[in-house]
């Protein structure tokens, strides 16, 4: 059963809110990065860029810089730009975005959830990554951006979470990307048991966004157990920041690849191959964007195709097998492109379904690519199925939305 608490979070002064959170920094290229460095002072990227304007340069991922970062988020403490709650609250989350509205559910949830399988995952981690975001959890000692979990629909919670969005939020701003967020803080302490004991009847959450910084937090809070002499198992490193939908709210999106060449092939022998596993309708200069599983767009030479995987070539049986993502590298991109790690070949790209296909145009008429395919979104039950057979997404499957701010409800780790 699932065990989501409450905490005291530390978040923005409200007449601040609108200036702090900011997407993560691999979110901005340099120079909007300087932009946004130069022309606000209480942005949360001064954390996470603490170098900016101090003549002491460090090695990005380095302890010197994680003891910078941590200094500067202990500044914003002291000069108030953040403050923390007097109590331990639960906290309503609401994004409108291009006329989606998500809302969802701010607390922490158990380590112990995540290595006895309660929380499910869909996503193998890379041991490295975790190492680095373990170490920056270490060192600076907050959470700053919430895993994103999704939970099978529950009418309880459903109308606890309806009856606070009656009331006056804590926070409701705007971001220059035409983002709405409000925030509710939960504070009555019946409202919190209720929650809390609502959760603890659901048997499984599922990671949808967030599997390195969930092994982390994991692995921190097992190191940390192992050498803390006077453990109780309620110390706040035995539980990590979450943001809970319920699966209905989000919305997964396509995750498409570009390639660079094709591995030598001319347009017309590449075309042939295809021929071979799926058919092929020309769609011309019309943007073309897959209708269903197992259809793929392709864009090549200023052409859109439609691709449709032949029926020897599925077996719905087979939860990963039967991907899109995997059908397309199994017969196109390693067979023919002779593309075989995705993580590690140069020669592919990746473009995030919520651009639409109109980028994967730019991306070849631009000429850094050769080649498009669209996929058809993974569905949340293909989503859960993988969870739940303990199998593993191939890399770059899925882009779930809402994505959350860093910096707008921080989780700190020490005492």
């Amino acid at each position: 059963m699932a065990k989501i608490i409450p905490f005291k979070a530390i978040r923005p002064a409200k007449d601040k809110v609108h200036l702090v959170p900011s997407r993560p920094v691999d979110g901005y290229n340099p120079d909007e990065l300087q932009e946004k460095l130069a022309g606000n002072p209480y942005t949360f990227l001064h954390i996470i860029n603490p170098d900016f304007g101090d003549a002491i340069k460090t090695k990005a991922g380095s302890t010197e810089r994680l003891q910078k970062i941590k200094a500067k988020y202990l500044q914003f403490v002291r000069e108030e730009i953040f403050i923390e709650d007097s109590q331990p609250c639960f906290y309503i989350y609401q994004q409108q975005k291009e006329g989606d509205i998500y809302t969802g559910i701010i607390g922490c949830v158990s380590i112990d959830d995540y290595f006895n399988g309660v929380i499910k995952i869909h996503e193998q981690t890379i041991t490295e990554r975790e190492e680095k975001l373990m170490h920056y959890l270490n060192v600076c000692d907050f959470n700053a951006e919430p895993v994103l979990f999704s939970y099978p629909n529950d009418d309880i919670i459903d109308k606890l979470t309806e009856n606070i969005l009656c009331t006056t939020p804590e926070y409701d701003f705007s971001t220059t990307d035409k983002v709405r967020h409000k925030l509710w803080v939960v504070n009555d302490k019946i409202v919190i048991r209720k929650i809390t004991e609502q959760f603890s009847r659901i048997n499984s959450i599922y990671i949808a966004d967030g599997h390195h910084r969930s092994a982390s937090s994991a692995l921190l809070g097992k190191s940390r157990m192992e050498t803390d002499k006077n453990f109780t198992g309620n110390e706040p490193y035995n539980f990590y920041l979450g943001v809970f939908f319920p699966e209905t709210q989000l919305k997964i999106y396509d995750f498409n690849r570009v390639v660079k060449d094709l591995n030598g092939l001319t347009d017309e022998s590449f075309i042939g191959k295809l021929n071979e596993k799926f058919i092929i309708t020309l769609k011309d200069k019309n943007i073309y964007k897959p209708v269903r599983k197992h259809n793929f767009s392709m864009y090549l030479n200023g052409r859109w195709y439609s691709l449709d995987a032949k029926k020897e070539i599925i077996h719905n049986e087979e939860p990963v097998g039967s991907l899109d993502a995997s059908l397309l590298t199994e017969h196109i991109l390693s067979p023919i492109l002779n593309i075989n790690d995705l993580k590690t070949d140069k020669r592919i790209g990746f473009v995030s379904g919520i651009k639409g296909m109109i980028e994967l145009k730019s991306r070849v008429d631009s000429g850094d690519f050769k080649v498009a395919f669209g996929l058809y979104p993974v569905e949340m039950k293909q989503l859960k199925h993988i969870a739940d057979t303990n199998n593993s997404m191939p890399p770059k499957t899925t882009w779930v939305e809402p994505k959350m701010r860093s910096g707008l409800v921080i989780y700190k780790l020490g005492e």
